[in-house]
């Protein structure tokens, strides 16, 4: 299955080849023979990296699942200023370009935060691209009022980021939510309080990967309360 976000891009490429081929069936010169079978090249890879495979998410509510495959590169604490206001944990994962881009859900409940902003591309791995790169943050909070949030991050080669989520959207954990084109970086972090489920160096996999598992019951008057003015961006 191809993710719907690359669909265009895919058949585009496809497209161009084919056209290639044609015009080099019937004109014989090195130059277009070469642009030929670079085009074909990369039309195979937009096959193989706009791949969509079907995952099944864990039914358990109090769990919070990757959002995209890669691997784990860092577990840390940080301060998160935009949706916590204090500090949380932060586990960072790298997508390569042979990597699956199409995101994923961690929690469900109600999208509460919404915020792109245009940055730098520098490599995903550094720790200064969470925040200098262009990315979008969402902020998630479940019916009891636990909250996750997650960065969508451009990386060196990655210059589009598919987001299809807005504030007030109702969204359930595990499904598509969008993609990175090339390779790029998923940041997510979410209370102190939930134990960690996976480590540095592992590889995830988005909808199916536990990353951590919440240990109480939340508190949704209280993230109401901090959430109602927040303000929200929208990407033009």
């Amino acid at each position: 299955m191809i993710a719907k976000d690359g669909f265009a891009l895919v058949i585009g490429s496809w497209g161009i080849f084919l056209l290639f081929f044609l015009i080099r069936w019937y004109v014989h010169q090195p130059v277009l023979t070469v642009i030929t079978v670079l085009l074909g090249i990369f039309s195979v890879f937009n096959l193989y990296f706009f791949r969509d495979p079907h995952r099944t998410p864990p039914r358990n509510p109090n769990l919070i699942l990757s959002p995209a495959d890669g691997k784990i590169i860092k577990i840390t604490e940080v301060f998160e200023p935009r949706f916590f206001e204090e500090k949380v944990r932060m586990v960072s994962i790298f997508l390569s370009v042979f990597d699956v881009h199409v995101n994923r859900v961690p929690i469900s409940g109600k999208v509460r935060y919404f915020h792109y902003q245009p940055g730098k591309f520098l490599a995903a791995f550094k720790d200064k691209a969470s925040e200098e790169n262009e990315h979008t943050a969402i902020g998630i909070v479940d019916p009891q009022g636990r909250r996750v949030l997650f960065k969508q991050i451009a990386g060196i080669v990655a210059r589009r980021i598919v987001c299809n989520l807005r504030e007030g959207h109702q969204v359930q954990a595990g499904e598509r939510m969008g993609l990175i084109r090339y390779g790029s970086r998923v940041d997510i972090f979410f209370d102190l309080n939930a134990r960690v489920m996976v480590g540095v160096d592992q590889r995830v996999t988005a909808g199916e990967t536990v990353i951590a598992q919440f240990s109480d019951e939340g508190d949704l008057e209280r993230v109401e309360a901090n959430m109602v003015e927040t303000p929200v961006e929208e990407v033009y």
